[in-house]
């Protein structure tokens, strides 16, 4: 029989072991200090919203600072650029968006090379984007849309955030599909292209979901169709691209975690894992639920896989309609 005294010796050093980890729940070789989580896109887009949320909550369990910097231009690239030239220490990450992956095929003299200067981390999460029009624009259904594209070639536009992001690509498969020409009408940001689809200057416009919903419900906005293969719990009587007579059509929303390309496997893991235990608490998934995006959490090597994929259908999308950064 085991000696009190013992017993009590060896419960103080496990529960002096477990307050040591959980300060730090890190693994040798991430350092200690501020972590800065990169977005390349605009403050006030769904992606710093992600970032800036998960931020708070993986400061507080791992009790320092993470902040949240944007840097901003050429479809993410010079944050992506920024984030590839740091140290390999886990101090400086990366969250991004799904058109990201549209940069290998988009710009021909990139300062890095994204497939080796950045390591993809975790697909953190996915959901769709939803297709919209000004409330008087004529089109009730993706078949009017389609064949009223197909009476005026050239005569309808539609807004995105910049040439290669996914507002941009996913009307471009719409036009490939569906035998369309629409005219592309790129801004600088989300909210200027959501500002004149909303005035009307621009018609047709692919955007976030959730994002969507004030102004569907308004009347200033009509959603025709969610771009994922299946209907969205958020909106469910909306049909899905697919089921309104393009089958097959599949793109999705996706937010990834990125970090410095020669950033240890056995870091890049334990950072995967950090992440994953925020994703997973509760009340994170039940916002990401209420915004119509669902956790994904994936591991590296997962997320590099998909990464390819995307990579993949993305450069298909931008071959065959001849995009180009200057478009």
């Amino acid at each position: 029989m085991s000696h009190p005294g013992f017993r009590s010796f060896f419960a103080g050093v496990f529960v002096l072991g477990i307050a040591t980890w959980i300060p730090c729940a890190m693994a040798e070789g991430w350092a200690k200090g501020t972590i800065t989580i990169v977005v390349p896109f605009q403050a006030g887009g769904s992606t710093d919203i992600l970032a800036r949320a998960l931020s708070q909550k993986l400061s507080a369990r791992l009790h320092q600072p993470v902040v949240v910097e944007n840097k901003t231009g050429a479809n993410g690239t010079i944050g992506g650029a920024y984030v590839a030239k740091a140290a390999p220490d886990g101090l400086t990450l990366m969250i991004a968006q799904s058109g990201f992956a549209s940069n290998p095929s988009l710009f021909k003299n990139l300062s890095y090379d994204q497939t080796t200067d950045l390591v993809p981390v975790s697909l953190m999460a996915s959901g769709p984007l939803v297709l919209t029009v000004n409330a008087a624009f004529p089109a009730r259904s993706v078949r009017d849309l389609i064949a009223l594209a197909q009476a005026k070639p050239g005569e309808i536009n539609f807004g995105s955030a910049g040439i290669g992001s996914l507002p941009h690509l996913a009307p471009v498969l719409f036009d490939i599909m569906a035998g369309t020409k629409m005219t592309h009408i790129p801004y600088k940001g989300s909210n200027a292209a959501l500002s004149d689809v909303i005035s009307g200057q621009v018609p047709v416009y692919y955007m976030n979901l959730v994002l969507s919903q004030p102004y569907i419900k308004s009347g200033k906005l009509r959603a025709l169709a969610v771009t994922s293969p299946q209907r969205s719990s958020i909106a469910p009587d909306v049909p899905t691209l697919a089921e309104s007579g393009l089958t097959g059509y599949d793109l999705t929303t996706w937010y990834g975690l990125f970090g410095p390309g020669k950033m240890p496997k056995p870091l890049v893991l334990a950072i995967q894992q950090e992440f994953a235990q925020v994703l997973r608490q509760p009340e994170v998934m039940e916002k990401f639920a209420i915004d119509g995006v669902s956790i994904v959490a994936s591991t590296p090597e997962a997320f590099q896989e998909f990464l390819g994929r995307e990579v993949q259908k993305f450069s298909k999308i931008i071959q065959t309609a001849g995009i180009r950064a200057t478009d």
